[in-house]
């Protein structure tokens, strides 16, 4: 025989079993793709699942209270009504629906990316028709979509009798009960907002049981409300005082003075030696081009021929790292000379405008200076950023039909790109300047997608591919160059936005943001090799110590020429953690936590903890703060 219930709230434990369940077969799948990177023990178990059903806990309930909302207050005549049970069935589908669809879309943003959902993750939410065009070329989504539906079908059709059950109301009880009940479970989401934060999933040192410890819908939401940081409310301060002279001490080199005696300046005077060289400079931020991929660091894959001959005739840097895990995050470090701060990219922040940059500096010294890139600017908000920060803005929109032999979602190939480059170069030279262009590719993107017949790999089959043909691109440019009247007096600089991949089993794998980086002049730059620690935010001073240009500046990053022995440093980071880097150690501030310490193994990527230094974490600190502070006075 059948029982009834009373309890109009009966519905939403169905639905919460619902909901957990298929949780729980996300967070299973995920810890399956994992498990090659962690050592499982039955503490670490007892935590992931632990950890990662309370967060399932704490996400069902924003999903429970408008539910519950509406169960407090509808009519009981409502409730018993025919049309109420089939909207309850109905919804029961689509809630189904929609958790197989996140399950399906959280098994290939890991697979990619090796987390959970993230910044990325909302910059796909924002910018949708590279997002969706990028989706619909990469993956069979007729198939996807198909299969979702039909197991959303059965697992509604297989729940029909329970939900009936569930919604059987015989008697309420009083009504102050249903109004006290209705109420709790409204009133638990705002407790959660206020007192839950991603915080709870650090639940190891191994960055990929944090991962699986989480729930993804929980998240993407989190990383949208959070997509800017307070630096001084989340992390390590000092004050302003002492982090300042700090600071001005860490950037002055031998060949420069600060031009102000104290505050927050940290403007100097740099002063090379010899006569300066007022060359053309093109750098190549070429995406995702990991250091690992290269011959020349020791890679057998034959995917870069042509930049490991560059690497032989360049001058080779083989110790630099990348500031982030996003394009931004690099475009920011090369484009600013700025350490990352916490949180967004200021490339996508409002108010960015007007800032220190190496464009800006280029233009007042006479140079006609280009941001050239293969796909439409508004993406990542790169045409705002680089117009209002020096920069002329050449992007897709100014490619004309006949400029365009192959394009994907992301934008024209990479050939198409570089002879707009070509043809862009020539119009400064025309007009009787010496030009400054910064060229950002996508060909090395998924969907891997290229012309075909231009290497032994076709298109669309994956990051080998892409990167060959980024490769075969980069030395067709190098060879059109040579026949360009320009060519002798023009200095190529080749660097990576980002790697391929940055998950890890720590928070901040090292060895995963390793970027190559070569200067290309022939007849300026004697070629050779340099294995000093760097980071992406001391290529610009570089480049202009190579060119002997005397300057003023507000650039944060160092001329790794220059640097006095024991100077070296890098810095990378996440949207959360920041890390900072000196010799084999590797400093990580988190927000709400105390500075990590980590020694790091550079061959393996293997790190051990360790006590942070006391002198290191003050330059940290100086670094990161003295950032923020110079971006948040507008005094970059």
């Amino acid at each position: 025989m059948e029982t009834t219930t009373p309890n109009r709230y009966s519905i939403l434990i169905l639905l919460g079993a619902v909901f957990l369940s298929i949780s729980f077969a996300i967070r299973f799948t995920l810890f399956l793709m994992a498990l090659p990177n962690m050592d499982v023990t039955a503490v670490m178990l007892f935590k992931v699942y632990g950890v990662g059903l309370f967060y399932d806990l704490v996400t069902f309930s924003y999903f429970a209270a408008p539910v519950a909302l509406y169960l407090m207050l509808a009519p009981a005549l409502l409730l018993k009504n025919r049309c109420h049970r089939l909207a309850a069935k109905v919804f029961f589908f689509l809630t189904i629906y929609a958790l197989l669809f996140d399950g399906v879309a959280e098994y290939f943003f890991f697979d990619e990316f090796g987390t959970r959902f993230n910044f990325i993750a909302v910059d796909y939410l924002v910018y949708t028709r590279e997002v969706i065009g990028n989706i619909r070329e990469s993956y069979p989504l007729k198939p996807i979509f198909g299969a979702i539906f039909v197991a959303a079908a059965v697992l509604a059709f297989a729940l029909r009798k329970p939900i009936d059950r569930a919604l059987i109301i015989e008697n309420e009880g009083p009504r102050r009960l249903r109004y006290a009940g209705g109420l709790a479970l409204v009133a638990l989401p705002f407790l959660c907002f206020a007192f839950v934060d991603l915080s709870f999933t650090a639940v190891s040192s191994n960055n990929f049981a944090n991962e699986t410890a989480g729930n993804g819908i929980y998240d993407l939401f989190a990383a949208f409300r959070n997509s800017e940081l307070d630096y001084e409310r989340f992390y390590p301060t000092r004050g302003e005082a002492p982090v300042f002279a700090r600071l001005r001490t860490l950037v002055t080199e031998p060949n420069n003075r600060l031009v102000s005696g104290a505050g927050r300046d940290i403007t100097r005077e740099i002063r090379n030696e010899g006569n300066p060289k007022k060359l053309n400079v093109i750098v190549v931020v070429e995406e995702s081009l990991s250091a690992e991929y290269l011959g020349a660091f020791g890679s057998t894959g034959n995917l870069t021929p042509n930049l490991d001959r560059l690497a032989r005739e360049s001058l080779f840097f083989t110790h630099v790292y990348a500031s982030g895990t996003r394009t931004v995050r690099g475009l920011e470090a090369l484009a600013l000379s700025t350490p990352p701060l916490p949180g967004e990219s200021v490339v996508k922040r409002p108010h960015n405008e007007n800032l220190f940059s190496w464009g800006s500096l280029m233009r007042s010294l006479g140079y006609d200076t280009k941001y050239v890139y293969a796909g439409y600017g508004y993406f990542d908000n790169m045409n705002a950023f680089f117009s209002h920060n020096g920069f002329d803005v050449v992007d897709r929109s100014d490619f004309a039909k006949d400029e365009i032999t192959f394009a994907n979602i992301w934008g024209v190939c990479d050939e198409d790109l570089f002879r707009k480059v070509i043809k862009e170069a020539g119009r400064s030279r025309a007009a009787g300047k010496p030009f400054f262009t910064m060229v950002m590719t996508t060909s090395n993107h998924r969907p891997f997608t290229y012309p075909e017949g231009r290497i032994n790999i076709p298109p669309g089959t994956g990051r080998g591919g892409g990167v060959k043909y980024a490769d075969y691109s980069i030395g067709r440019f190098i060879e059109e160059t040579k026949r360009q009247p320009w060519f002798r007096d023009t200095l190529f600089v080749i660097v990576a936005d980002h790697c391929a991949g940055s998950a890890g089993k720590t928070h901040l794998p090292v060895k995963r943001y390793e970027i190559p980086l070569l200067i290309y002049s022939p007849a300026h730059v004697q070629k050779g090799t340099v294995d000093r620690l760097a980071s992406q935010i001391d290529v610009a001073p570089t480049v202009l110590g190579l060119m002997n240009m005397s300057y003023r500046t507000r650039f944060l990053g160092k001329d790794i020429m220059k640097m006095r022995p024991g100077e070296e440093r890098a810095f990378i980071a996440t949207y959360e953690l920041l890390g900072y880097i000196k010799g084999d150690l590797l400093l990580v501030s988190e927000p709400r936590k105390p500075i990590a310490g980590y020694r790091s193994d550079r061959k393996s990527g293997a790190v051990k903890m360790t006590e942070p230094p006391a002198e290191m974490v003050e330059d940290m600190i100086a670094y990161y703060q003295g950032a923020f502070s110079l971006y948040k006075n507008r005094q970059r």
